[in-house]
C-alpha cells in the first residue's frame, strides 16, 4: 500500500473502537446493575463454550495501562461506550456516582494522553431492570432512554466533544428480538418490529437531546452495513430477494433518520410497524446528525429462497461460495467498504460519515511473545486503501476506526474470534502488540512527521 495517514488530511479521524460490556469486566461491581447482557451469559448453550464477559479484558481496573497502548500505538481517536447499567443500576432513577466517577477518570486519562475520547451511549448493553418491564418493546423506552442520554452528557459533555448515539440498531434488535440469538433472547416479528420502531425513535431523540443540553457537540449514530448483491443476477427472484435484504439489513434505521421513512417499498412487511406508531412519529423518526458512523466488514450474497418466512431470501455464507473468508465466516472483499461509502455518500443529506467499525478476526497464534497476524494486516491495508479511494471520488468520508483495540469478549461468540490490533491471553490478561498493531502504529507515524 503506497498510501499513509498522511494523505488523508489533518481533519480525518484514526482511532480504534472497543464497548463496554466486550472489554471492561468488573460486572457485578462499584455499584453497577445488571444487564441483558449480564443475564443472557448465564443460559445454557447461548454463548460459546459458555464464556462470559464477567472479567472480560478486565478494562475496568487496567484502562490506564490499556489506554497507555492506545498512546504508544500512535492512535488519536479512542471510541468506547458507557455501560447504562454502570451509571443507572436501574436503568433510571439512583445515579451511581461510583460508575459516574469511573468514566471520568478514562475520560481525564485519555485527554491527559492527547487522546480524543469518542463515547457510544448505547452499545447492546441495556439494564436488566428495564428488560423485565419490556425493554426495546415497550415505549416507554423512548423516556428512559432519554434520562441516561441526559445523564451522560450532563456529566461528561463538556470534556468529550464526540459522540454517537446508537451502535447497530439493526443487530441489536434483529439478533435480540427476533432472532434470540443475543441477549435479551426473545423472538418473533412484532418483538422486533416495536423494538426496531422504539430505537429507530430513540436514536433522534438521543440527537436532539445532546444538541439542546450542548449544541457545540459533535453527534452522530453509528449502522451496520454490508454491501448486498444478488447471488445470481441473471436470476430476477435472486434480484429481489437481495433489495428486501438490503431493505432489512441496510436501510431500515438509516433512511428514516435521514428523513425517508421506512424501506416499504422495497420490503412490503415493514408496513405492518404501523401499528406501534403514534401520531407524530414519522417526523419525530428524522434528525440531522453531524455524522453517520459506517460499520462494515464484508458483502453478503443473497438469493432467493421459498423457505424463509417473511423474506424469501437466504444469504449464501462465504465457505458455500469458496471465497476467501475470515473466521467469521465473512467474505474477505476491500471494494465492500467502497461500496458501502459510495452508497451513503448517494444521500445528500449525510454531511459526514465516519468508518467507526471495520476489521476482520482470524486464527491468531502466540510464538516466542509475538502475534504474525499477516492476514489481518493486508485486510486493513487493502481496506483503508479503498477509504482513499471513497476520499477521493469526493465521497465526504472523515474518518476510520479499526474493530478493535484488543481481543476481547464478541458476544455469542465468546472469546473464540479475535479481532484485536492487540492480543489478550484471557488467563493472566498479559497484552502483546500484534503485527497488525504494529503496522497500524508505523502507519499513524505519519501524522506526526
Amino acid at each position: 500500500m503506497n498510501i499513509s495517514a498522511k494523505d488523508f488530511g489533518s481533519s480525518f479521524h484514526w482511532g480504534v473502537s472497543t464497548a463496554a460490556y466486550q472489554i471492561e469486566g468488573a460486572h457485578d461491581k462499584y455499584g453497577k446493575g445488571p444487564s441483558i447482557w449480564d443475564d443472557f451469559v448465564q443460559r445454557k448453550k447461548k454463548i460459546l463454550n459458555h464464556h462470559t464477559g464477567d472479567i472480560a479484558c478486565d478494562f475496568y481496573h487496567r484502562y490506564t495501562n490499556d489506554l497507555t497502548l492506545v498512546k504508544r500505538l500512535q492512535i488519536p481517536n479512542y471510541r468506547f461506550s458507557i455501560s447504562w447499567s454502570r451509571i443507572l443500576p436501574k436503568g433510571v432513577g439512583q445515579v451511581n456516582q461510583v460508575g459516574i466517577d469511573y468514566y471520568h477518570r478514562v475520560i481525564d486519562f485519555c485527554i491527559e494522553l492527547g487522546i480524543e475520547p469518542w463515547i457510544t451511549l448505547y452499545h447492546w448493553d441495556l439494564p436488566l431492570s428495564l428488560q423485565e418491564k419490556g425493554g426495546w418493546t415497550n415505549r416507554d423506552i423512548i423516556q428512559w432512554f432519554s434520562i441516561f442520554v441526559e445523564t451522560c452528557i450532563k456529566h461528561f459533555g463538556s470534556k468529550v466533544k464526540h459522540w454517537m448515539i446508537l451502535n447497530e440498531p439493526m443487530v441489536f434488535t434483529g439478533a435480540g428480538y427476533f432472532l434470540g440469538v443475543h441477549a435479551p433472547g426473545k423472538r418473533g416479528l412484532n418483538n422486533f418490529l416495536a423494538a426496531a420502531h422504539h430505537a429507530a425513535l430513540c436514536q433522534s431523540e438521543g440527537g436532539r437531546i445532546v444538541k439542546s443540553m450542548q449544541s457545540n457537540l459533535n453527534v452522530g449514530t453509528t449502522f451496520s452495513y454490508s454491501h448486498i448483491e444478488a447471488f445470481d443476477e441473471s436470476k430476477e427472484k435472486d434480484i429481489k430477494a437481495s433489495m428486501k435484504v438490503d431493505a432489512l439489513l441496510n436501510r431500515l434505521f438509516l433512511e428514516p433518520l435521514l428523513g425517508l421513512g421506512y424501506p416499504t417499498q422495497e420490503l412490503k412487511l415493514l408496513n405492518r410497524i404501523e401499528k406501534f406508531m403514534r401520531h407524530d412519529d414519522e417526523k419525530r423518526l428524522a434528525f440531522p446528525m453531524d455524522f453517520i458512523g459506517l460499520q462494515n466488514y464484508t458483502r453478503e450474497k443473497v438469493a432467493h429462497s421459498y423457505l424463509i418466512p417473511f423474506l424469501q431470501a437466504k444469504i449464501i455464507k462465504a465457505n458455500q461460495r469458496g471465497v476467501p473468508a475470515t473466521l467469521m465466516n465473512w467474505e474477505v472483499y476491500p471494494p465492500c467498504i467502497f461500496k458501502a461509502l459510495e452508497r451513503y455518500g448517494s444521500y445528500p443529506q449525510i454531511k459526514e460519515i465516519i468508518v467507526t467499525e471495520n476489521g476482520a478476526a482470524f486464527e491468531d497464534h502466540l510464538v516466542d511473545n509475538q502475534v504474525n497476524d499477516t492476514q489481518r494486516t493486508l485486510y486493513l491495508q487493502d481496506h483503508i486503501a479503498q477509504v482513499r479511494f471513497a476520499q477521493q471520488m469526493g465521497i465526504p468520508v472523515n474518518g476510520y476506526f479499526v474493530w478493535t483495540l484488543m481481543d476481547n469478549f464478541e458476544w455469542a461468540e465468546g472469546y473464540h474470534p479475535r479481532f484485536g490490533l492487540v492480543h489478550i491471553d484471557f488467563m493472566t490478561q498479559k497484552r502483546t502488540i500484534k503485527m497488525s498493531g504494529n503496522w497500524y502504529k508505523q502507519f499513524l507515524s505519519s501524522l506526526t512527521t
